[in-house]
């Protein structure tokens, strides 16, 4: 079975964002509009709404996000810090330079984010590539169990959105959490329950499907170009052409009654929507300004949608078949 590891707090903190600006050659794939000043606020915010659990990773923003979060947390024990690695790059000049996964550099990763971090101990460390195999992966698992064993680290797992990667490794003594992509529009009902029947604690990425389900991408607006959103990638699915994708803005207005039931607004009724999903499944939406992440926060006081709502949800939106596991 599954280690178990108490996340602190249901909803999360991503820290995508606050990293500011990275590139993978001339593609971005950080976020526009980063302040670090904001970003401490920020976090101090979420702090103050009750959040405890921080998600990061080693590449966000080619580390400074790793470093602005652990200045912002600095003598907060019960902060639940959780990182990732896998994904190697220049400080320099922000620019991402390949995979990694060789047991050395997984070693010298995982140190590095703890000198960044500040810290003694991270809570959880993910392996940061969404489709890597089994075969490779296990090496820096074994690695990561070495750090376990050492004290470095309390527990570790997988940033993926294919099941058979994370039954693969369930049964391993330290692999307590899996990070994948769910939101209203995908409910990855296979990874929910290769989850929930090994016991592992969920952590969810694009609860918000990148701000499209905040409501305020529905006017048309675009985001910069400068931005990861711009980018016309295949697992990213929420715009097009730098605009949340009409089809998606027609879904919200199909059940914004529904979302916004009990005074939440749009965002917080699409936490609350993951919050009715499980209790072991934790959103990590991502924020910059601290009135987003007091925002998010504040859709723990308001907990799960009724079952009434999330069924009537299900009967507007008719969800097409999950489909073949591909990388969100």
């Amino acid at each position: 079975m599954a280690a178990q590891i108490h996340l602190g707090s249901r909803i999360g903190m991503g820290c995508w964002a606050i990293g500011g600006h990275f590139w993978s050659g001339e593609v971005p794939v950080g976020y526009s509009g980063a302040d670090d000043s904001e970003s401490v606020r920020t976090i101090h915010a979420a702090w103050d709404g009750g959040i405890r659990l921080f998600d990061t990773s080693a590449v966000y923003g080619a580390g400074h996000s790793e470093a602005l979060l652990g200045e912002a947390l600095s003598g907060r024990s019960e902060a639940v810090i959780v990182s990732k690695f896998g994904h190697s790059f220049d400080p320099v000049s922000r620019q991402m330079t390949g995979p990694r996964f060789d047991p050395d550099y997984v070693r010298w990763s995982v140190g590095e984010s703890l000198r960044r971090l500040g810290s003694d101990c991270i809570d959880v460390m993910l392996l940061h590539l969404n489709d890597l195999s089994i075969e490779h992966a296990e090496p820096a698992f074994e690695v990561l169990e070495q750090f376990v064993q050492a004290g470095d680290i309390r527990s570790y797992g997988w940033s993926t959105d294919f099941p058979p990667n994370v039954g693969a490794f369930a049964d391993w003594s330290s692999f307590s959490t899996v990070q994948h992509s769910m939101n209203v529009f995908f409910d990855a009902p296979s990874m929910c329950k290769t989850a929930h029947d090994n016991g592992l604690a969920q952590l969810i990425r694009s609860p918000l499907a990148m701000g499209v389900l905040t409501g305020k991408f529905s006017d048309g607006r675009a985001v910069p170009p400068d931005d990861v959103r711009s980018v016309a990638a295949d697992w990213q699915v929420y715009f097009e052409a730098s605009r949340a994708r009409s089809e998606l803005t027609r879904q919200i207005d199909a059940i914004r009654e529904l979302l916004t039931a009990g005074g939440r607004t749009l965002g917080q009724g699409a936490l609350c929507w993951l919050l009715a999903k499980g209790g072991n499944i934790h959103p990590i939406p991502g924020a910059k300004t601290a009135k987003q992440a007091v925002e998010n926060a504040a859709a723990m006081e308001f907990g799960p949608l009724p079952e009434t709502v999330m069924a009537e949800i299900e009967t507007i939106l008719q969800r097409p078949p999950e489909g073949e596991f591909r990388s969100r």
